[in-house]
């Protein structure tokens, strides 16, 4: 007789009803239509165990979400597929030619299936969940009181390796997510891809085509400028990555973890009960809350984001203002997709605190769009030669009001400008 009555999937999950069960049943299809395996579970705890650099196993994160995209038909795509990508690419970059004085930044072009996403993106993921779990993980171990620091040294280490598990899955899997769902390396806003390589994922773009009354020509075609003016704008703004990822770091660095009540459920959890590590877990031994230094970097991180891509939705609506009847149509469609996000962006929101689709794309749109007709497209990328020029998000409030006094720029050399530069920067040299 079976000691697992009741519904089938029952009798085949040791699991049912106990903490471990959401744990197990995301580890990348450990759980299939016949129940868990257990064999690939214990797979999977061993990759989680593996000793490994830093604090998330990035090994174990590309394995997790290469699983996750492994549940639906992932076609590599085919010459032709890829061939379509690279002329759209090509001409994409002719036509920026003509609206940015921004040389190109496209060294080499690819067609990604979705696992090829995930494998050419982790490197640059790494470099932007690493500092925040890394901190997290670090801030659990300091926040427990001192007088129960002997106490509590065996499991600190527990939990530490505890956390980096669960960072790992969710990471891998909300990778996996993304991949569902991006059309291009850049797509959040960052080029997530090998340096200069811009890629497009010919299965996403069909879905993303579907029920759009568009060719598939100019679905590709529009994201493939999307996708040339992103690289443009990071090849030209060399600072703007390290802008980007220093504004995570200081997010990361100001994580604390409020120490009321840790030493009460330290003294209360019972560690031959995995429901008390499970319920500690789940009663906000770990609830991060900002601190106003987080907050003004994560807006620091939006606004950021929300220039880049207004920045693009200006110069590919310059660029298609003669040549494409469907790109209004198209725009709506991107701005609406990026202002909703979906599930696998709620997850990274839930994971690292940040929100990968800019809020205010609208605003930052208007506002460079109303730059460029005031004083030329020399004037609107010219904003993007220091951070400090840039636009704030009370700048975003009033788009139409930025620089509103200021005229077109004359002609300088390049001693001038450099000068110029410095005085709006520094403020006046009193010396002389």
């Amino acid at each position: 007789m079976s000691d697992f009555p009741g519904d089938p999937d029952d009798r085949n999950n040791p699991f049912k009803g106990t903490p471990f069960e959401q744990l197990f049943s995301g580890l990348g299809g450990a759980a299939g239509a016949g129940g868990f395996d257990l064999s690939a579970i214990f797979g999977q705890l061993q990759a989680m165990m593996k000793p490994h650099d830093g604090p998330v196993n990035w090994e174990f994160v590309t394995d997790t979400a290469r699983r996750a995209v492994a549940q639906q038909p992932d076609p590599s795509p085919s010459q032709r597929e890829k061939d379509s990508v690279a002329d759209a690419l090509g001409l994409a970059d002719h036509w920026l030619d003509e609206v940015t004085d921004f040389s190109t930044g496209v060294t080499s072009t690819a067609a990604w299936s979705r696992a090829e996403w995930v494998v050419n993106t982790v490197d640059v993921w790494q470099g932007l969940v690493e500092p925040i779990a890394a901190s997290a993980i670090d801030a659990m171990g300091s926040a427990v009181p001192e007088e129960a620091q002997t106490m509590a040294g065996p499991l600190i280490g527990m939990m530490r390796q505890g956390i980096s598990m669960m960072v790992g899955t969710q990471v891998g899997t909300g990778l996996g997510a993304l991949a569902g769902e991006v059309l291009s390396a850049s797509d959040v806003g960052l080029p997530l891809g090998p340096q200069g390589q811009a890629a497009l994922l010919p299965a996403n773009l069909a879905t993303f085509a579907d029920g759009l009354d568009v060719s598939a020509d100019d679905v590709r075609l529009y994201l493939a400028l999307r996708e040339a003016a992103h690289q443009r704008l990071f090849h030209n703004v060399g600072w703007l990555r390290e802008h980007l990822l220093t504004a995570i770091t200081d997010y990361a660095g100001g994580i604390n973890i409020d120490t009321s009540g840790i030493e009460a459920q330290l003294t209360q959890m019972d560690l031959s009960n995995p429901q008390s590590l499970q319920d500690a877990l789940e009663g906000g031994l770990f609830d991060l809350a900002r601190s106003p230094a987080q907050e003004a970097a994560l807006q620091r991180i939006e606004v950021t984001l929300a220039l880049i891509e207004g920045w693009v939705d200006e110069v590919v609506s310059q660029a298609t203002a003669d040549r494409m009847p469907a790109a209004s149509k198209l725009a709506e469609a991107v701005r609406r997709r990026r202002a909703a996000g979906g599930p696998a962006e709620e997850t990274f929101a839930a994971l690292v605190g940040l929100e990968l689709r800019p809020r205010r794309l609208r605003d930052a749109a208007t506002l460079w769009g109303s730059l460029r007709a005031r004083q030329g497209s020399e004037a609107r990328d010219g904003v993007w030669l220091h951070p400090h020029l840039l636009p704030t998000a009370a700048d975003l409030d009033d788009p139409l009001g930025f620089r509103e006094g200021a005229s077109a720029p004359a002609e300088l050399d390049e001693d001038a400008f450099e000068a110029g530069l410095r005085e709006l920067l520094d403020g006046p040299d009193t010396d002389q």
